[in-house]
């Protein structure tokens, strides 16, 4: 029974250093180095700064591995309160990690197409700094079609949390709001919808108050470790 609530820790752990490294690899790795809409400076500083914009598209990766890791400790949290709603958001949390390692690629493009490589001389300096920035377009929009399984799985995550009773209701209400709003946001993008972004507004303090409010209950709380057995001994499975 103790072993459930090392659990529930190691999946508030991984949750936050995952969060650390998204925030770390945005603020300080790549973003800065790109200017939307101007290929020639964007081009520039990441030459400039080649390092620093690896280390952002490594800190992608580790991130979305961190996030699954994530994902299963919560799994086996919560199977017990329906074990195929945790399998489908344990799926979904994959779906989203597959999509960004894959749109993740186009940083590389980008990258490359700008190095100057020998390779790439038959083209024009300004022809290899369009495409680039072409990439980082199609990175942008492949970043906000992983989202879409990013907001989704958040809606059977808080239902469990929210029926499971060894975790708090308010935590699991919340979380399935922010399903909603971020997956209106990520919809809306694709849409261009004018002023899009004025949901972010709503999306991001519900984000935080979710999954950070998620993570620091998981590390310092755990689970009423009661409840979540009174929870296993109930299941179908485990009767039969």
């Amino acid at each position: 029974m103790n072993s459930i609530n090392k659990t529930a820790r190691m999946a508030g752990f991984l949750y936050l250093i995952c969060i650390v490294v998204e925030i770390l690899t945005d603020v300080f790795g790549r973003s800065p180095l790109i200017v939307m809409g101007d290929a020639a400076a964007t081009a520039s500083s990441i030459v400039a700064h080649e390092w620093q914009f690896r280390i952002g598209f490594v800190g992608d990766l580790l991130a979305g591995v961190l996030f699954f890791l994530a994902a299963w400790a919560l799994y086996a949290l919560l199977k017990p309160v329906n074990k195929n709603l945790a399998l489908l958001f344990l799926l979904l949390n994959l779906g989203g990690v597959a999509v960004r390692f894959a749109i993740d690629l186009n940083y590389v493009a980008a990258l490359l197409l700008s190095s100057g490589a020998d390779s790439l001389k038959v083209f024009q300096a300004d022809q290899l700094q369009a495409l680039a920035m072409a990439f980082l377009y199609l990175q942008k929009n492949g970043y906000w079609a992983s989202q879409i399984f990013f907001a989704v799985w958040l809606f059977p995550l808080g239902y469990l949390v929210f029926k499971s009773g060894f975790l708090p209701r308010i935590l699991g209400i919340v979380l399935m709001i922010h399903c909603v709003s971020w997956l209106i946001t990520s919809l809306l993008f694709f849409l261009y919808f004018p002023g899009y972004t004025a949901i972010t507004y709503i999306s991001f303090p519900l984000g935080f108050i979710a999954e950070f409010g998620l993570t620091l209950w998981l590390l310092i709380k755990g689970v009423n470790v009661k409840q979540w057995e009174n929870m296993r001994l109930n299941q179908p499975d485990h009767a039969a």
